[in-house]
């Protein structure tokens, strides 16, 4: 078998392995823990907000939208990498940075700039993307709940939280974009409204 380029993080020739039958798995430094520890659920959760993000896409987004969930969906990977080992270790192991929180407070200040205040809450649907979206949303801010609570009973880098905590703005922002792109509004909370 010849060695892994640079661009080839990972070689899989077998997908089951066998390895976790008993309950455990591996974290990305080798280590073996329960499948039920904190970090798996994390990571986990943040795997279940990429499939969403996936179909979000599947609905066919304008190109502006769809370049940036493609991104968002190739973070999504950073941001396991980063809950899969152990934090702390100065190895020079994949990490969320800065620079990537800076750009979705960018992402959400350019596509939140032309769309009209909010005066009630948005009910979660609309148009087949905005719905998508919305759901890809509520998955996003489970994960950083759990991001949370394992940062409670293990050291993660700070900022996975916060890159979750603004993503999640992020996709409520591009739902609320896709539905105003289709011209029939957003569905609006009426407080005690009836059917």
């Amino acid at each position: 078998m010849s060695p892994r380029a640079p661009d080839e993080p990972v070689r899989l020739t077998r997908i089951y392995t066998r390895g976790g039958d008993r309950g455990e798995t591996s974290l990305g430094d080798g280590s073996r823990v329960p499948k039920l520890d904190c970090r798996i659920g994390a990571f986990g959760t943040v795997d279940e907000l990429n499939s969403h993000v996936g179909l979000a896409l599947a609905a066919r987004p304008p190109e502006d939208v769809r370049s940036v969930l493609e991104g968002v969906q190739n973070d999504l990977f950073d941001v396991g990498a980063d809950l899969s080992v152990p934090y702390g270790v100065g190895d020079g192991r994949l990490r969320v940075d800065q620079p990537k929180i800076d750009e979705l407070e960018r992402l959400c200040d350019r596509f939140n700039a032309d769309l009209p205040e909010l005066k009630s809450f948005v009910l979660p649907g609309g148009s087949e993307l905005a719905a998508r979206l919305h759901v890809a949303r509520a998955v996003c801010r489970r994960a950083e709940r759990e991001a949370l609570a394992a940062a409670g009973e293990v050291e993660l880098n700070p900022l996975v939280l916060v890159y979750l905590n603004r993503l999640s703005d992020l996709l409520f922002i591009l739902a609320r974009a896709a539905n105003a792109a289709t011209g029939g509004g957003e569905p609006l909370w009426k407080p005690g409204g009836s059917y």
